[in-house]
């Protein structure tokens, strides 16, 4: 076992149980040390708590959850006993699986290519590639790279032709951008984690909107933030001329009493729902950030997927094309539009702030390959038209698709239509989507919980479901999904043999 291991310190590790939602026990009150124990076991085998992961010393815990030393050390010996924890002398303890048990399942997390064949994706919202244009644009790329082969290649805020193209196409669409506002980086993550680190420090308060992006709440949570939720308007969730996706009045609320660091919002197609905020809420909500203080990180990353917009619908216009005060951050990919498998993603952002981001990221990542960005600087350029249209083509089959059969075979299953966006975001009624997931992993099917897309646990009775099944498999993809509903329904939940035995992974 290595000797280094991520240490996830007395408040990380509480906001993290505070997610962590064990179903009620049958008969007596379960003991605390079991709650406790059963928290960190759910953690780990959904992938939230990694495992390795260095916990804190029992008495530092004891006193974050104003519990006995006697509850948590019963509680770690539990998950000791049961393999979920390992201590050593002078080392502390870290989580761990038992013996011979596999990886936690992560919906969110790519298929194996191995086991494609056998399961059935339903977690992950990417798009496979557009072709022929990608197999073109990597020629085109590929006659390009002996000019750059000729030096280190090495480019810290990224290849001039792509930061060139990014700055222009955030031109087209209604704020004018220089390639000095741009950093290219290893993907949309890559950007997010720069940005985190240069403005987040461990305990700041990040606004966050409830549900958000699942893999960036995590990233937040692990790097120490404190996540301030902020629910959607109640109602449905269509685009900027219907009923209002935020509750700027709770925005305001949230802002003015907490005054968080950084408010993230997610206004274009937002990941999970597919909602469209509109300009004036944009600029509304920019003006209490700036009243707070706060900083606006903008995630864009799904900006340019509104298959259900028509062509004759202006969009709105990028929420930094609204900035007075240069409080506006924006992380863009082409990860979502393009293809994941290029790894490009950027910031634009104020010059000095560019700067400062370059220099940072020397220190773990030089640069992101050249070969990849000179194939999105293509895409980007005259074929971006064609391919977004078949982009958006594709993503209108299978959510039509989708959303008939899933009014047949599963009725009770709601969602608000979106106007684009990567996903649907199902009410599941009385389903627990946990109980769905778990069950899923077993019937190969992998499938994304509501829960993980909430900073507290919230969203039990959700599931995402991405749109990027081909539209001809969509009718045998919901029949397995119906088959899986019902055998969870029967049996899915926990049942009180699982509420005080290790869960299955």
């Amino acid at each position: 076992m290595a000797d280094w291991h991520t240490t996830v310190t007395p408040p990380a590790l509480v906001r993290l149980l505070a997610t962590a939602r064990l179903p009620d026990a049958p008969g007596p009150r379960r003991p605390a040390y079991r709650t406790l124990a059963g928290q960190i076991r759910l953690l780990v085998t959904e992938g939230r708590l990694p495992v390795g992961a260095r916990l804190p010393a029992e008495r530092e815990l004891a006193t974050a959850l104003e519990l006995s030393r006697t509850t948590v050390a019963t509680a770690y010996e539990t998950l000791r006993a049961e393999g979920y924890l390992r201590s050593r002398r002078g080392a502390g303890s870290w989580t761990a699986l038992p013996e011979g048990a596999p990886p936690p399942g992560d919906a969110l997390h790519p298929v194996p290519p191995d086991e494609l064949g056998r399961t059935l994706d339903l977690g992950v919202a990417a798009l496979p590639a557009p072709q022929p244009f990608l197999g073109a644009a990597a020629a085109r790329a590929v006659e390009q790279l002996p000019h750059y082969a000729a030096g280190h290649g090495h480019y810290p805020t990224g290849v001039p032709v792509l930061r060139e193209a990014v700055a222009r196409r955030y031109t087209e669409r209604g704020l004018p951008t220089t390639p000095d506002q741009i950093l290219v980086t290893t993907g949309a993550m890559g950007a997010l984690h720069l940005v985190q680190r240069a403005l987040i420090g461990r305990g700041d308060r990040v606004a966050v909107e409830a549900p958000s992006y699942a893999h960036t709440l995590q990233a937040l949570r692990i790097a120490g933030a404190r996540l301030v939720p902020v629910p959607y308007a109640p109602g449905p969730l269509p685009g900027p001329s219907g009923p209002a996706p935020w509750d700027l009045a709770e925005w305001r609320r949230v802002l003015r009493g907490a005054a968080p660091k950084v408010a993230y919002v997610i206004p274009d197609f937002h990941n999970p729902t597919g909602a469209l905020v509109g300009e004036e809420q944009r600029r509304e909500l920019l003006a209490a950030a700036r009243a707070a203080g706060s900083v606006v990180l903008v995630d864009e990353t799904t900006a340019e997927l509104g298959w259900g917009v028509p062509e004759s619908e202006p969009l709105p216009r990028p929420a930094a094309a609204l900035d007075r005060a240069a409080q506006v951050v924006t992380v863009g990919s082409a990860g979502k539009l393009l293809w994941g498998g290029l790894r490009i993603g950027w910031v634009r952002a104020a010059p000095a702030l560019v700067r400062r981001l370059a220099a940072d990221r020397v220190y773990s990542d030089v640069g992101t390959p050249v070969l990849d960005q000179l194939i999105a600087a293509d895409l980007l350029g005259e074929p971006l038209a064609a391919v977004r249209a078949h982009q958006l083509d594709r993503l209108r089959a299978t959510a039509h698709a989708f959303a008939a059969a899933l009014a047949e075979r599963l009725p009770d299953w709601t969602f608000p239509p979106p106007p684009g966006g990567l996903s649907f975001w199902v009410s599941t009624g009385a389903l627990s989507g946990a109980a769905l997931a778990r069950a899923g992993e077993r019937d190969g099917i992998r499938i994304a919980a509501g829960n993980r897309f909430g900073s507290d646990g919230a969203f039990e009775h959700h599931v995402r479901i991405p749109l990027t099944v081909p539209a001809p498999a969509v009718p045998d993809a919901v029949r397995r999904l119906t088959a899986l509903a019902a055998r969870a329904a029967a049996g899915g939940r926990y049942g009180p043999a699982d509420q005080d035995q290790p869960l299955a992974v």
